[in-house]
């Protein structure tokens, strides 16, 4: 099998079909002369046999592995798991269709033990070192083994009570050495293939995985949602790792061209210093805004902004990237068309036809299958001061009963009310809940979460980062202050002002007339082509 290479001056791939739209996208941003770091494709084609077992996609999955860490060696300079300076990889999806999420990715594979003695050598960073090393046994061993991942967050969390620490992000390197050595024993007992210490088996099983994870149940929920049940599986792409978590002049964030929600014509942009990018996209934190990133480093904020023009004129489309900084340097980890609610697609399409990115015709193609009730425009009449507020993360308006997990949401729904769920965070396993629910909302996260971004494509308004939003799981109800919301109760959750409130609210509707005339007038004049017919006067 021929691995296909991105960084090796090549200007062409071959297409989504066979390599996912995530690597055919790294390409073009390569043939852009954009900051992507190197990395090589197993495809498409391969999926379903190595999910079968077949011995012939297993040994082209090893050579292809073997070939392609050959290439990232060459070009990268490093040694993948050596201990002097190591290279450390990500593999991660990427089907042809863009399925935010639902697919997994492996981060710092390669971080073994010699590894960490490598780094600490090559970036003279121990606490860099010791986190990756500590990320890794925690991703593998839920991501590839399968095992429950609450022993080793509770070992976790108790390494952060006895430091006296507020979070994971202030422990200094000793604790975290200490933090990844205890982690290691606990994980012994699933180490017969030796994966512990040997960095060909993490990447070949974590290869294995992210192909597995084509057959998932919330990523088999999302094709049958999407219609993408004839989708052929997913291309693995295995990428050089660039580090967010090395400080603060270091992070990781997504970014969008445009605003996903609202449509308007300015870039919205999340950012986590000294992170990874699974801290950011899972919804587990609440990340800074574009103000912070300029304050910070406004070098890489101009950088970023002029990127993400760029790519939006090269795919004339509003454009969802993800990114990571490294000690002040700027990367481009992935580029995409943004998921955005049907009142967004409108306002963008039009936009973008003004702006002559795309023509009348393409604009009609995008708004093909949005009806006019996802068009409608949503508010509150006024209720006065909300429950709790957070981050408007998907416009709209709503009002249900609440509903603390998604099997309740699908039965609440099945009574014929509509439903309000509440999560702490939400992960991609929820999207079940989330086809059921009328409205989303969250005490932690942000506008570029996954959860955030399925949301958005799937219409339904939602609150995130609604830090006055106390979630009892057990119970299950939530804390506002003194007033507790239990499940049924109604609420109403304000989608375009990020807040949240008690109770049945008055909405009103209104249409987004302007934008629906400019529609009718382009389906005219096509109708007319068509037919040869002179417009009317």
């Amino acid at each position: 099998m021929t691995i296909i290479r991105i960084g090796d001056g090549r200007r062409e791939l071959p297409g989504a079909e066979e390599v996912g739209a995530k690597a055919a996208n790294l390409a073009r941003m390569a043939a852009l002369d954009l900051p992507v770091p190197p990395a090589f494709v197993l495809p498409v084609q391969l999926c379903a046999d190595v999910v079968a077992g077949k011995g012939h996609a297993t040994r082209q999955l090893v050579d292809g592995l073997k070939a392609g860490i050959a290439f990232l060696e060459q070009a990268t300079g490093k040694s993948f798991g050596c201990s002097r300076n190591p290279l450390l990889v990500s593999v991660r999806s990427g089907a042809a269709r863009s399925m935010p999420g639902m697919l997994d990715t492996v981060l710092n594979v390669g971080c073994t033990s010699r590894a960490v003695r490598g780094l600490v050598r090559a970036r003279g960073r121990p606490r860099l070192a010791w986190d990756c090393r500590r990320r890794l046994l925690e991703s593998y061993a839920e991501t590839v083994i399968g095992m429950d991942p609450a022993p080793l967050a509770e070992r976790l969390n108790q390494m952060i009570a006895a430091e006296g620490v507020a979070n994971e992000r202030e422990l200094d390197s000793e604790a975290l050495e200490r933090l990844a050595c205890e982690e290691r024993r606990l994980l012994e007992d699933s180490d017969e293939d030796g994966w512990l210490e040997d960095a060909a088996v993490q990447l070949e099983r974590s290869a294995r995985a992210v192909y597995r994870s084509w057959t998932s149940e919330r990523a088999r929920t999302y094709r049958q949602l999407q219609g993408l049940e004839d989708l052929q599986g997913t291309a693995v792409t295995v990428q050089a790792m660039v580090f967010g978590n090395g400080g603060t002049s270091s992070g990781a964030g997504v970014a969008f061209s445009r605003d996903p929600s609202t449509g308007a014509d300015a870039p919205v942009i999340d950012v986590l210093f000294d992170s990874q990018g699974e801290d950011v996209v899972s919804g587990r934190r609440t990340p800074e805004t574009e103000a912070a990133l300029s304050r910070t480093l406004p070098d890489v904020a101009r950088q970023l902004r002029a990127t993400l023009k760029l790519l939006e004129a090269e795919f004339r489309d509003v454009q969802d990237i993800e990114f990571t900084i490294e000690e002040g340097r700027l990367w481009i980890l992935q580029t995409r068309a943004a998921k955005r609610t049907p009142r967004a697609a409108l306002r963008i399409a039009v936009d973008l036809v003004h702006e002559q990115l795309i023509t009348p015709q393409q604009a009609l193609g995008r708004m093909e299958g949005v009806g006019l009730e996802a068009l409608t425009e949503t508010s509150l009449v006024a209720t006065g001061q909300p429950a709790a507020a957070g981050v408007a993360a998907s416009g709209g308006v709503a009002t249900g009963r609440a509903a603390f997990d998604s099997a309740s949401a699908e039965r609440l729904a099945a009574s014929g009310d509509p439903v309000i769920l509440i999560r702490h965070d939400t992960s991609t396993a929820d999207i079940a809940g989330f086809a059921a629910a009328s409205a989303i909302v969250t005490s932690v996260g942000a506008r570029t979460a996954h959860a955030s971004l399925v949301a958005r494509q799937m219409g339904k308004p939602c609150v995130v980062g609604c830090a006055a939003l106390r979630i009892d799981d057990e119970a299950p109800l939530a804390r506002i202050g003194d007033t507790v919301v239990s499940p049924g109760d109604w609420i109403t959750i304000d989608g375009n002002a990020g807040c949240l409130y008690l109770g049945r609210g008055d909405i009103v509707a209104r249409r987004p007339e302007a934008e629906l005339a400019e529609l009718s007038t382009w389906r005219s004049l096509h109708a007319n082509s068509v037919s040869g017919a002179a417009p009317a006067a």
